[in-house]
Formats: C-alpha cells, sequence, structure tokens
C-alpha cells in the first residue's frame, strides 16, 4: 500500500534537483550495508533536502534494500520527518494538555492569522509553515512555541507577532 502511495504522489514532485539528487546518492552510500541506520539516513536525507518526498523514500528504500513500506511508516510515524516542503522556519504550536489550557488553542489562531497560511502550509513568501505538535515536553514553561530549535516559554497572542518578526532577518 505504501509503494502506491509513494508512486501516486511522486509525480507531484518535481522540485528535488538533479544536484540534490547525487548528493542523496552519495549520502547514502555511506549507510549501505549497515543495519539499524534508518532513522539516521532520513535525518540526513532530510537535513540535505528539506524535507523526504517520495522519490527520495523509493531511494533510501532501495539502496539500504528495506522494505518501502517500512521507510515510510518510520517516515509518518515520527514528527520530525516531513513530506511535504517546510518553510525557511518551522513554527510549531504545542497543543498538549497543559499548553491547550494555557492558552495554546490562541496562540495558533493568532499565528494564522498573522501568517495568513493553515497549518501544515508554507507562507507564500517561503518564510515560515506552521505546524502543531502534540506535546513540547515543556508543561510547566506552558503555553510553548517552538520555531526551528528555540523553544518560546509562556507566550500569549500579543507577542506571537514579535516572536514572528524576530526571524525574518
Amino acid at each position: 500500500m505504501a509503494d502506491a502511495v509513494v508512486q501516486e504522489k511522486a509525480s507531484s514532485n518535481k522540485d528535488i534537483s538533479p544536484e540534490q539528487m547525487d548528493a542523496l546518492g552519495v549520502l547514502l552510500q555511506d549507510f549501505k550495508g549497515k543495519k539499524g541506520m534508518l532513522i539516521q539516513v532520513l535525518h540526513a536525507a532530510q537535513g540535505l533536502i528539506g524535507y523526504l518526498p517520495p522519490p527520495v523514500l523509493k531511494r533510501v528504500s532501495q539502496t539500504l534494500n528495506i522494505p518501502l513500506s517500512e521507510v515510510y511508516g518510520v517516515v509518518t510515524f515520527y514528527h520530525f520527518f516531513s513530506m511535504k516542503p517546510r518553510g525557511k522556519h518551522v513554527i510549531q504550536v504545542c497543543l498538549g494538555t497543559a499548553c491547550y489550557v494555557r492558552g495554546g488553542q490562541e496562540i495558533l489562531t493568532q499565528l494564522l492569522k498573522e501568517l495568513e497560511v493553515g497549518i501544515g502550509v508554507v507562507t507564500e513568501d517561503g518564510m515560515y509553515s506552521l505546524e502543531v505538535m502534540r506535546c513540547a515536553g515543556a508543561c510547566g514553561l506552558a503555553p510553548v512555541v517552538r520555531v526551528d530549535n528555540d523553544v518560546h516559554k509562556r507566550v500569549n497572542p500579543a507577542q506571537v507577532g514579535d516572536i514572528i518578526r524576530s526571524y525574518q532577518q
């Protein structure tokens, strides 16, 4: 089933350059024949390309001799991996219980207004993408917004604009 999903979506991913695919090939050769390296390979591939589109998953599967369904299962299980392009800055709003009851939904609503995009969508300028995370593991700092690797604690809706602007440089 994963093969069919990946093949169906493959035709819509024409934005991977030949240079990126060549670099992926070099990267994969370093891991070829090594067992238990799938997550590390996917992490490195996403760092190289920015996301994990179907052609990349297929190449990883073939090179590492791992069933495509297993590769797809890992990518869809771990929130860190993305099969869609992301913005230069990834903004994640925690909607875990503590963050939600302390205003996480209001933060998300304000971000939706400020960025003028939906959840899982990249802004027109390619600068930001907005995501929801289920738990940041920082309940004592709730509500939490993470931008790339920066954690913003005890955020309120009035701070959202300033947070976004601080990443425009």
